[in-house]
C-alpha cells in the first residue's frame, strides 16, 4: 500500500498577502477607490509611453503642418484630409499627442516635488522632534512662517529668484529642475510638523530608550527605528500632495513661470487653449483641463481613501 506524503502549502507572496490585508479589503470593497487608481494607471502608464502611443511628436517642428491647425475632434481637415482624435491647436499640433507629453511632464514635477518635500521635511522634523531644545524650535518658527504665505506664493519666489541666479541663456534649461526644487520647497512643512509630533511621541518609547543604551547612534535610532513607526501618515500627506503639487505646477505654467514652451505640461496647455476658446475652439483648452481634473481628483480620492484605511478606528 503507496504511502502518500501531503505537498508542502506554498507560502503566499507579498502580492497575496496585501490583498488579503485589512488594507487589500478596504481597497477591493471600495468601487469609488478601484476606479480612481484604475484612472490614474491608466493616465501614469500612457503618459510613461507617450514616445510610443502618441500619433505625432507635438513638439517636432518637422512634424507638423499648419495646414491642419483648428481642426476639430473626429474631423476630416479641410485642407489636407487629416483626421485628429481630439483635434488639433492653431499649430496643427495633435492635441491627443499633446496631452500625452503633457500629463508626463505634470507627473514628473508632481512626483520629484513630492520627494523633495518627503526628503526635507522628514528629515527635519525628525531632527527636531527627536533633539528638541533650540534646534525644535528654530525649525518650528522657520515652518510656522512659511506657513503664514500660500504655497504659490513661495514656488513663485523661489522660482523667480533661482531662474534669476542664472545666465539668460541656461534658464530654459534648468527650468524644470528649479520648478521640481521651488514647488518641493514649498511644501515641506507640513510634512516636518507631522513627523516631529509623532517623533516626540516615540522618542518617549521603550524601545528608543532601549536603543539608547545599547549606544546606537542618534541618526541609527532616528532611521531604523523611529522612522518606520511615523511613515504612514507620511505616506497619505504624500498622496494628497501630489495632486496639490500637479496642480500647484499647473498653475504656474498657467501663470507662464513654470514649464517652458519646448517641455509643456498640461498647464501649459489650459494656457494656450485658453487664449482660443472664445473664438470658438474649445477643445484645445477642454481636453487638456478634463485631463488635469482627473489626475487631480483621482489621486485625491486615493489619498482621502489612504488615510481612512491607515486608520484603525475607522476599520470595519
Amino acid at each position: 500500500m503507496a504511502l502518500t506524503t501531503a505537498s508542502p502549502e506554498r507560502t503566499p507572496n507579498w502580492f497575496a498577502r496585501a490583498w488579503d490585508s485589512d488594507i487589500g479589503h478596504s481597497f477591493r470593497t471600495s468601487p469609488v477607490t478601484m476606479l480612481a487608481a484604475f484612472v490614474v494607471l491608466v493616465i501614469a502608464l500612457a503618459a510613461l509611453f507617450a514616445p510610443w502611443i502618441a500619433p505625432t511628436d507635438p513638439f517636432d517642428p518637422a512634424s507638423l503642418n499648419l495646414m491642419d491647425g483648428k481642426t476639430p475632434p473626429l474631423t476630416p481637415s479641410a485642407f489636407t484630409g487629416n483626421e485628429f482624435l481630439l483635434g488639433t491647436d492653431d499649430q496643427g499640433r495633435d492635441v491627443f499627442s499633446a496631452i500625452l507629453y503633457g500629463a508626463r511632464m505634470s507627473l514628473l514635477v508632481g512626483l520629484a516635488s513630492v520627494a523633495v518635500s518627503i526628503g526635507l521635511g522628514v528629515g527635519l522634523g525628525l531632527l527636531a522632534g527627536y533633539r528638541g531644545g533650540w534646534l525644535d524650535s528654530l525649525i518650528m518658527r522657520v515652518a510656522d512662517i512659511q506657513l503664514t504665505f500660500p504655497d504659490i506664493l513661495v514656488a513663485m519666489l523661489i522660482f523667480g529668484v533661482a531662474r534669476g541666479a542664472v545666465p539668460v541663456t541656461a534658464q530654459e534649461s534648468i527650468a524644470i529642475p528649479v520648478l521640481i526644487l521651488s514647488i518641493g520647497v514649498s511644501k515641506w512643512p507640513q510634512y516636518a510638523r507631522t513627523v516631529r509630533g509623532l517623533t516626540l511621541v516615540e522618542r518617549g518609547k521603550d524601545y528608543v530608550a532601549a536603543a539608547r543604551v545599547v549606544g546606537l547612534p542618534q541618526a541609527t535610532i532616528m532611521r531604523r527605528h523611529i522612522l518606520p513607526n511615523v511613515i504612514g501618515p507620511v505616506l497619505v500627506i504624500a498622496t494628497l500632495g501630489l495632486s496639490l503639487a500637479i496642480i500647484t505646477e499647473a498653475t504656474l505654467s498657467f501663470l507662464g513661470v513654470g514649464a517652458p514652451p519646448t517641455q509643456p505640461s498640461l498647464g501649459t496647455l489650459i494656457r494656450i487653449g485658453q487664449e482660443y476658446i472664445a473664438s470658438g475652439e474649445w477643445w484645445i483648452l477642454f481636453f487638456p483641463a478634463v485631463t488635469l481634473l482627473a489626475i487631480a481628483l483621482s489621486v485625491n480620492l486615493l489619498g482621502d481613501w489612504l488615510r481612512d484605511a491607515l486608520n484603525p478606528r475607522l476599520r470595519g
